[in-house]
């Protein structure tokens, strides 16, 4: 299968931050997201889109939005959410033909020629973040890897350009600079600290997958769910329909 390159002009302009592997270090591709940078505008899911092929009414990242409080004192709140990359996730334990993997760096990836469209995935995974693709492409449309029919889809990090050292879509086009991403297990990047920060956590933290995304910042209130959000359009896009 022949993947389309991304377009976009800037698309080199930040480099994965990341010391070379070793077998006592192996490198752990993290995210680390900052609430309080968090303006919601939606840049990251567009260009997630756009560099990926998502179809229309499929989502592999998206921003959630909470409010909280009573009137007139309410807030609103915002959640950027895509795979977590787990080290030890759910969804490859239950795939029956060894579709989903996970790379030594920690990316989880689908196998889209080995998946046969079960989703038992869907059904494992925590945090709600993969979708199925139901219907084919018009004839003569691009051919995007994400788009594949009959297949599940999901976030991965981007990894045609992380592999070329470029950091994932949605860290380079974040206006406020929110999105951290680099090798988590590199002492010197800022990715590292910033995942070791006291305010630092991750969804869901009792279910002990492990989490490769981290969160900085924001309303505690944000973490009361790991599930999409109840927006009927948003849930609508992750069923593929």
């Amino acid at each position: 299968m022949s993947v389309v390159e991304p377009t976009s002009p800037s698309a080199e302009r930040d480099t994965v931050e990341s010391a070379a592997s070793t077998p006592d270090r192996p490198r752990r591709l993290t995210m680390v997201i900052d609430l309080d940078r968090c303006t919601g505008c939606h840049a990251c899911a567009v260009a997630c889109k756009a560099e990926n092929g998502v179809r229309l009414g499929g989502f592999r990242s998206w921003v959630e939005r909470k409010e909280a409080g009573r009137y007139p004192a309410v807030t609103r709140h915002f959640l950027p959410r895509l795979c977590n990359h787990c080290e030890r996730p759910a969804c490859l334990k239950v795939c029956p033909v060894g579709a989903t993997y996970k790379r030594p760096d920690g990316l989880v990836g689908v196998d889209k020629d080995r998946c046969i469209g079960c989703r038992y995935c869907m059904v494992a995974c925590p945090y709600g973040v993969r979708y199925f693709n139901p219907r084919p492409d018009p004839a003569g449309a691009r051919l995007f890897p994400a788009r594949t029919r009959g297949t599940v889809d999901k976030c991965d990090f981007c990894a045609h350009r992380v592999d070329r050292g470029v950091v994932p879509a949605c860290v380079n086009t974040c206006p406020t600079g929110a999105r951290r991403f680099g090798d988590g297990n590199d002492p010197e990047s800022d990715v590292y600290r910033a995942a070791r920060a006291p305010d630092a956590t991750t969804l869901l933290p009792a279910l002990g997958t492990g989490p490769s995304v981290f969160y900085r910042g924001g309303d505690p209130r944000s973490f009361e769910s790991g599930r999409p959000p109840t927006d009927a359009h948003a849930n609508e896009g992750r069923r593929g329909a």
